[in-house]
């Protein structure tokens, strides 16, 4: 066999959806030409369809069956529990690969950068996504909802996520993956009352019109907006946009029916300080008015009696070990996914956190051309072996025969508990022991 007939060998950092669909890209556009290795640092792929997306959104987590079906192409291999910079660095994958394309995400919060945000019970709303999710890096205890009333500062899609959580029943949550010790904890709820904050008005907000709606749909909870923070300017409004307010004013004309908790969706009111001594106990707001290039405080202020705030202003990428980074844009600085000589980038850490799911797919097809244009004629590379190097390490990859063994387990566990198709395992090690590790 000629140089020219062996395979390319590539390396993907990352198993969320922009890192399948740069494997998928890798496949297509070089059919027999490729072979990749996803790498990830935990046992289990899919990124933020596992832990990202609410419980409750079945038909967007059915994503993972497409993703599965890219996992399950020939040439394709899933490598669980390995972390770049701590089980292998940059120049081990550009010695044993022609190519690395990096995709990791963005699912650090950004922080609001007011006095008392760093109390206990001060907390990015990813946290409470990765905890109801299930994330291994978040253990069940990390959250007692033992206030009656919390805050959730922002107004888009995950924001709209964790107050509908936080309004639902357990029972309403049962037939969902969320795990079983969440589950509990999410049934002693003390919560009460939920706020949602806008620092602008509602024409302004980042939620979509159908993720509005479903609030309205809360069996457990009356939804409240008060009739002058619904007031909008839809002279240039899109039609997203103009639902999006018809919805929160017919809120405001409605009547609470008095149900067991209450979410009140705020507008023009910005945080300026989470007040306490040894944890939250309240948060202060001061309303707004839009001026040209953004908006400013009015003077008058308002404080919440919350114990908790979620904060949902916005998600940043963080650096990876020996790989650039913008601090400005929070990105990988690149051209058309080219970040150096054998060196991508792929997803929100090459754009940032925009789009949706199925962005991250164009986006990925992007980068894999420019990483098939560059790599075009030279011929695979001197390489070593990564799963040698592994092992001189003492790290035994997850494969995806073993993510399949944790698939059943959590099916099994369903089964056993008397709920829908799956309850997640908590935690890394029940995850290892799913698949005998």
């Amino acid at each position: 066999m000629s140089p020219k007939d062996v395979p390319l060998k590539v390396a993907v950092v990352g198993s969320g959806p922009a890192g399948i669909y740069t494997a998928e890209a890798l496949r297509k556009q070089a059919p027999g030409a490729v072979e990749v290795d996803v790498l990830e640092r935990l046992p289990t792929p899919y990124g933020l369809v596992r832990y990202g997306v609410a419980p409750d959104h079945t038909s967007i987590k059915s994503i993972a069956n497409y993703l599965q079906r890219v996992l399950e192409l020939p040439g394709v291999r899933f490598l669980g529990g390995v972390e770049l910079g701590r089980d292998v660095g940059v120049a081990d994958l550009l010695g044993c690969y022609d190519a690395v394309v990096y995709c990791t995400g963005a699912m650090v919060d950004r922080r609001m950068g007011i006095p008392g945000e760093d109390l206990p019970g001060s907390v990015a709303a990813t946290d409470f996504v990765n905890w109801y999710c299930g994330h291994p890096d978040m253990p069940a205890e990390r959250f007692v909802l033992d206030s009656p009333e919390v805050a959730v500062v922002g107004v888009g899609n995950v924001a709209v996520d964790v107050v509908r959580v936080l309004a639902k029943t357990a029972e309403e949550l049962r037939a969902t993956d969320v795990p079983e010790e969440v589950l509990v904890r999410l049934g002693n709820s003390q919560v009460k009352v939920v706020h949602m904050i806008g620092r602008r008005g509602p024409e302004h907000a980042k939620f979509t019109l159908k993720e509005l709606r479903e609030l309205g749909e809360l069996g457990n909870a009356d939804v409240c907006v008060r009739p002058e923070e619904a007031v909008a300017d839809l002279t240039e409004a899109s039609r997203q946009v103009r639902g999006n307010v018809e919805v929160l004013q017919s809120w405001a004309a409605r009547t609470p029916a008095g149900r067991p908790r209450r979410l009140d969706v705020r507008f023009w009111m910005r945080p300026v300080e989470i007040l306490g001594e040894d944890r939250v106990e309240a948060l202060r707001l001061e309303r707004t008015r839009l001026v040209e290039g953004g908006v400013v405080g009015t003077g008058e202020f308002e404080t919440l009696p919350v114990g908790m705030v979620l904060r949902s202003v916005g998600y940043r990428s963080v650096p990876l070990p020996g790989v650039p980074f913008s601090e400005t844009t929070m990105t990988v600085p690149n051209e058309a996914g080219r970040i150096r000589d054998r060196e991508y980038v792929a997803g929100w850490l090459k754009r940032g956190p925009t789009g949706v799911i199925g962005t991250n797919k164009s986006d990925a097809a992007e980068t894999v051309r420019t990483l098939l244009s560059d790599l075009a004629g030279r011929g695979p590379a001197p390489r070593g072996d990564l799963d040698a190097l592994l092992a001189s390490r003492g790290v035994s990859p997850v494969t995806y025969d073993h993510w399949l063994s944790i698939e059943a387990a959590e099916a099994a566990l369903a089964r056993t508990l008397g709920r829908g198709e799956r309850v997640k395992l908590l935690g890394l090690a029940a995850m290892l022991d799913a698949c005998g590790r």
